[in-house]
């Protein structure tokens, strides 16, 4: 058994441990709490749910790792995120977990739409583009002006109606270019142009 001074007597599990193992308390006379911090937190989880409220369960992981209660996985800190203010210096959530919230929160705020509705968009679609039909849907096309949700398309699609500020006549402009019915002059004689009609 330890000395006296480098030990102490919880008074719940009635075991002696070292100081190290109790919390602070500037209230006690001698500045710990009366139960070790097992103890403590037991009793704490204990009241908790007497009081009906949610309480997460402790899940052991070993050093070096970190358990996210969004997948349930435990992952090694280099999958997490730096958050300088939580007591670890982790993110709350996995890398992963973290991305996902985020793409759903981005169609939630942008366009209005769940992932589920996304989903059901890009099925009516056959999983292709709109506007090619050959590429994976997979960027969500919205008017600009009015902010209505038009479909799910590709990348290159998607910008291309981008670079043409969704102007249908400059697109049927760019499509008639396309099928070589530009409008450039036809060199008829020297000095006459001829422009197609």
């Amino acid at each position: 058994m330890e000395s006296e001074e480098s030990a102490k007597r919880c008074s719940r599990c009635k075991q002696h441990k070292p100081r190290a193992a109790f919390a602070q308390n500037k209230a006690m006379r001698d500045g710990l709490l009366a139960y070790c911090r097992e103890c403590a937190a037991a009793y704490h989880q204990q009241r908790q749910l007497a009081r009906g409220r949610n309480v997460r369960p402790r899940v052991a992981v070993p050093a070096g790792h970190k358990y996210c209660r969004t997948c349930g996985e435990i992952k090694p800190h280099s999958d997490w995120t730096r958050n300088r203010s939580a007591s670890d210096g982790l993110a709350t959530l996995c890398e992963a977990c973290k991305a996902a919230k985020g793409r759903a929160q981005h169609l939630q705020r942008n366009y209005g739409l769940t992932e589920a509705e996304r989903d059901a968009m890009v099925a009516t679609q056959r999983g292709l583009c709109a506007i090619c039909l050959d590429a994976p849907a997979m960027h969500v096309d919205h008017c600009h002006e009015t902010g209505r949700v038009r479909g799910v398309l590709c990348f290159s699609c998607n910008a291309a109606l981008g670079q043409f500020k969704d102007q249908p006549e400059a697109i049927r402009r760019a499509a008639a270019y396309v099928e070589g019915n530009a409008w450039k002059p036809t060199l008829v004689a020297p000095g006459v142009c001829q422009l197609p009609s």
